[in-house]
């Protein structure tokens, strides 16, 4: 534990004194540092293109004009799934299997997902998700749109309210959440379980997307002792729905957020949950993932490896008795898309102005796109 304990003081400190945030788009890479103080913070950024110093030089030192650089672009990028072999952490699996077994990881570890999510993350996985909600804008929509409903019912009688609207005015969609850890920010920013004490179908939904149905069965056992009933059977602010983030069970443009935390890197076909993610989102939707990603400074990223290989796994072991299930997780994190593959793979999906946010070093980025 004393590794454990070494990597959160460190992971903290980085997270409290730089916050690192990085872009990259389709015609070329931008990397913004963000450095936080306690009474001010500096901006800068530095657009980087494809000519080096020694060139500038060599052309300096002749008579002939320097060459035009040429245009940045996006590196080239295949299929996430190419044949009939993919990857299952560092073993080589048939594309069927993979799912299964993904499938039996989180079975196993339904019970205990906030407790593995704080092994995975050393705790600062609730930094992330808290910082996941303040990007998405859902608190300040939320007061705009319970404000405007409140203004609305006041100049309408009982006899015209039939309830025969049933479109809501923010539909939220978070997959691969199935034990709600993320939802409920979303419900709390709301103010669902407020709005649940008055009658009505609530204007603000958020439907919990999962293929696993024991992770679901945990958290909509976890929202009604949380929460109560009336918020899933009377208002229907929170739905939970089992469904795979590469074929959505839901109508085209249904929704106006999609979200998905720590879960792209367990679908198949990262290319075909986009492009489904996509078609869910209304004209205009937003597109936010969080997921682990490829730590960018040399120090941490040696740390993050030795926590990650030696501590995870027998974490996992001593306390769910499954060393295997971490194990994986550990390793699917190094088999992901590095930070600027997502953002080309969301481009190639069809998304508008891509980017990211790092946080933590690179140890997990927040991409999003419309």
């Amino acid at each position: 534990m004393t590794a454990a304990r070494r990597f959160v003081a460190n992971a903290a400190t980085a997270c409290t004194r730089h916050k690192i945030i990085s872009s990259s788009k389709a015609k070329g890479s931008i990397s913004q540092i963000s450095i936080a103080g306690s009474n001010h913070r500096a901006h800068s950024s530095t657009t980087i293109r494809h000519s080096s110093t020694a060139n500038r030089n060599d052309a300096a030192s002749t008579s002939s004009p320097p060459p035009p650089p040429p245009s940045p672009q996006s590196p080239p990028i295949g299929s996430y799934v190419s044949g009939p072999i993919t990857h299952f952490g560092y073993e080589s699996v048939s594309i069927n299997e993979k799912e299964g077994r993904v499938k039996k990881v989180f079975e196993n570890v339904a019970d205990n997902y906030d407790v593995m999510n704080d092994f995975m993350s050393a705790g600062l996985h609730r930094y992330w998700k808290d910082e996941l909600l303040r990007m998405t804008g859902v608190e300040p929509m939320a007061k705009a749109i319970r404000r405007r409903a409140s203004l609305n019912y006041a100049h309408v009688s009982d006899d015209d309210v039939d309830g025969s609207d049933n479109a809501s005015l923010l539909s939220i969609l978070d997959v691969a959440g199935g034990t709600g850890d993320v939802a409920f920010r979303f419900v709390d920013a709301a103010k669902c379980e407020e709005r649940a004490k008055s009658s009505g179908k609530d204007e603000i939904s958020v439907t919990v997307c999962d293929i696993n149905p024991e992770m679901l069965r945990v958290g909509e056992a976890r929202a009604r002792k949380k929460y109560g009933s009336a918020l899933l059977d009377d208002t229907s602010a929170l739905k939970f729905v089992e469904g795979n983030a590469q074929y959505l069970p839901f109508e085209d443009e249904s929704f106006d957020l999609y979200t998905i935390a720590f879960g792209l890197r367990n679908v198949t076909d990262v290319d075909m949950a986009l492009r489904d993610a996509l078609r869910v989102l209304k004209p205009g939707g937003r597109f936010l993932c969080l997921e682990f990603s490829h730590v960018t400074t040399v120090p941490l990223a040696t740390l993050y490896d030795a926590y990650s290989f030696n501590v995870i796994p027998k974490l996992g072991e001593m306390v769910a008795n499954d060393r295997d299930s971490y194990q994986y997780l550990v390793e699917s994190i190094r088999k992901f898309c590095t930070q600027e593959e997502l953002v080309s793979r969301m481009e190639a999906a069809g998304f508008e102005d891509a980017k990211y946010t790092n946080m933590t070093g690179g140890m997990v980025a927040v991409h999003e796109g419309w």
